[in-house]
């Protein structure tokens, strides 16, 4: 693809920045720049890797789960200082998060069962160990300084604004959650950031059209992204929708399915928590979080969140 011929323009929502569509003779792409040489959003486990373990994501799952075409990969040079990017096909369809708000409960329970597919099929894409994802190869690396369980991350985690009765009672949330995050063993592929936010869906039937922006994908818990999708989310018709999918798809039965995608989802809650002051998401999980560790149930909910 010739980008210097390509009117470019930057993508809304959280991509802006990072994310531009691209148009060359009437046909449209999507390009992504990883920050500089050496750098990008995997946070340094995937060593500079960031658009090849992109590029190999996509193409590893494609025709499993909605992703864009790859369709060029350009490596970050030091010498120049060009930045690795990524060009892949556009895909159509009305992001999640701006779509769901304004649904029926026939429509939330309608794209509620297309996601519960979604994070099911990914749920089965089996991984022999967890770890970050570090080259084109998906080889499967340590992570950096993390932590080895939930209890230990929660007492290295930034968490001074906590109050000591909430550090005490997050405490004993993560050692509750810890012990039944252990009774499933099976590793699989992570999005690592499957929230509405990064699907986009058809408005006409609600179908999902695009899983996008792959830089928290890792192999880990297959109750990961489940926990991602409903961390926020506490609409009846919605969660049972997604729910009753997954089990039909996977057989777990939906109970024991959000028992176990709250407790996946505290690993993530606790990172989130500890970074408050970037961005809204971030405080967001924060409050969510302090909710969970003053009632000591990591399904516990305030509306106010």
């Amino acid at each position: 693809m010739d980008l210097a011929a390509a009117s470019l323009s930057p993508l809304p929502g959280g991509w802006s920045g990072q994310m531009f569509l691209a148009e060359v003779a009437g046909e449209r792409s999507v390009v992504r720049v990883y920050g500089g040489p050496g750098g990008g959003p995997g946070g340094g486990q995937r060593r500079g890797a960031d658009a090849e373990v992109d590029a190999s994501l996509l193409r590893l799952v494609r025709g499993l789960v909605p992703v864009p075409d790859v369709l060029e990969l350009k490596r970050a040079d030091a010498a120049t200082g060009m930045p690795a990017l990524l060009v892949t096909s556009y895909l159509p369809g009305v992001r999640g998060d701006l779509l769901l708000p304004d649904l029926d409960e026939a429509g939330r329970r309608t794209l509620g069962r297309h996601l519960g597919v979604l994070v099911a099929d990914l749920g089965g894409m089996p991984q022999l160990e967890a770890g970050p994802f570090v080259d084109a190869t998906l080889r499967v690396g340590r992570w950096e300084g993390y932590a080895d369980g939930l209890a230990e991350l929660v007492g290295a985690a930034p968490l001074d604004h906590l109050s000591p009765v909430e550090r005490e009672g997050l405490a004993a949330v993560a050692e509750e959650v810890q012990a039944l995050l252990d009774t499933v063993t099976r590793r699989v592929l992570v999005h690592g950031d499957l929230s509405p936010g990064n699907l986009l869906v058809d408005p006409a039937t609600l179908a999902v059209t695009g899983l996008v922006d792959w830089e928290l994908a890792h192999a880990g818990h297959p109750f990961a992204d489940l926990g991602s999708l409903l961390r926020f989310e506490r609409d009846p018709a919605f969660t049972a929708a997604v729910l009753e999918a997954y089990a039909e798809r996977r057989g777990t039965p939906p109970d024991r399915a959000l028992a176990l995608a709250r407790a996946a989802d505290l690993w993530a809650l606790v990172d989130l928590a500890g970074r408050r002051d970037r961005d809204p998401v971030a405080a967001r999980a924060d409050r969510l979080l302090r909710v969970v560790a003053r009632s000591r149930d990591a399904a516990a909910w305030d509306p106010d969140v």
